[in-house]
């Protein structure tokens, strides 16, 4: 673990000193730079026959650890628990039990210093739709303490690499495509160089040629900025062809965690495809929600 995980994180006068301190240089090379031991969070909603409030599980005694480095991928269907974990790990949400840790640190002890650890883009990603994209970055980079020239600069690389022309960088939000966002977003997430990234579905809504320019990028990112990498999508290609390991999750639970081709090894069947992947693992179970849901 770094030294003093207080360190750097007190006072606003401390915000350039932070990037310094949790370097992964200070970090011993075996400390997973995701460790998720245990971890429950269930919420409530009414039910809409009796009215009363009940339990409804979001994920239920999640363990898992992701080495410096990899790209984990997180597949699985609607309501399975995917949002949730990365919610958990990026300090939005509280587990009712079990511990987060990034590269050693405490998310719930250390929640600030964790946040420049990480930055997280998610299909829902938030801006203000009235500023224009390079006004949307420089504040959000301008919180980390990144000079605004610097961010600009590196912005007008990211987003051309991604296939958005530096020109639409002065145009409002509200008027660029969902796809468009969705690229600022990811824009927003790199320029602080963070070392742990969550994506939450990050090329839904993007057009195929934009979703492959998005993947190569990501693999890109894992191999020039030492970043360690958790994607959770519903692309079971993209899982395939990205991620160095696959962890399909169901009702809040991981029914395999593995590398993709040992994954199609085991349950691929003869079609050897993520799909039918998918369907093994956890096809029947969606078969019996469904029925419960329909009252049969």
């Amino acid at each position: 673990m770094a030294g003093d995980p207080e360190q750097g994180v007190q006072g606003g006068n401390d915000v350039a000193t932070v990037p310094d301190v949790l370097t992964p240089l200070n970090i011993s090379a075996d400390t997973p730079a995701l460790r998720v031991m245990g971890v429950a969070k269930t919420f409530r909603e009414k039910d809409p026959d009796t009215g009363r409030w009940r339990p409804v599980p979001a994920v239920a005694g999640l363990d898992l650890d992701v080495p410096r480095g990899e790209i984990l991928g997180i597949l699985g269907p609607n309501g399975s628990g995917k949002s949730t974990l990365i919610r958990l790990v990026a300090t939005l949400l509280l587990a009712d039990e079990g511990r987060v840790e990034v590269f050693g640190f405490d998310v719930e002890r250390h929640r600030m210093l964790v946040r420049r650890l990480i930055n997280r883009v998610s299909v829902e990603a938030s801006f203000f739709k009235k500023l224009t994209a390079a006004e949307n970055l420089a504040y959000a980079t301008g919180l980390y303490g990144v000079p605004n020239r610097v961010a600009q600069v590196r912005a007008r690389e990211i987003l051309e690499r991604l296939g958005l022309p530096a020109k639409k960088l002065i145009v409002p939000l509200e008027q660029l495509s969902r796809g468009q966002q969705q690229k600022v977003a990811i824009a927003r997430a790199l320029l602080t160089s963070p070392t742990l990234m969550l994506l939450d579905e990050p090329t839904t809504g993007l057009d195929p040629k934009s979703r492959r320019e998005v993947q190569e990028f990501v693999l890109e990112v894992r191999a020039t900025h030492d970043a360690t990498i958790v994607i959770s999508t519903h692309d079971m290609d993209e899982a395939d062809r990205i991620c160095d390991r696959v962890a399909i999750i169901n009702a809040g639970q991981f029914a395999a965690i593995d590398r993709s081709d040992r994954l199609k090894a085991r349950y691929g069947g003869h079609a050897g495809t993520m799909e039918q992947v998918f369907f093994t693992l956890i096809g029947e179970q969606l078969d019996e929600a469904d029925q419960e849901e329909g009252g049969t």
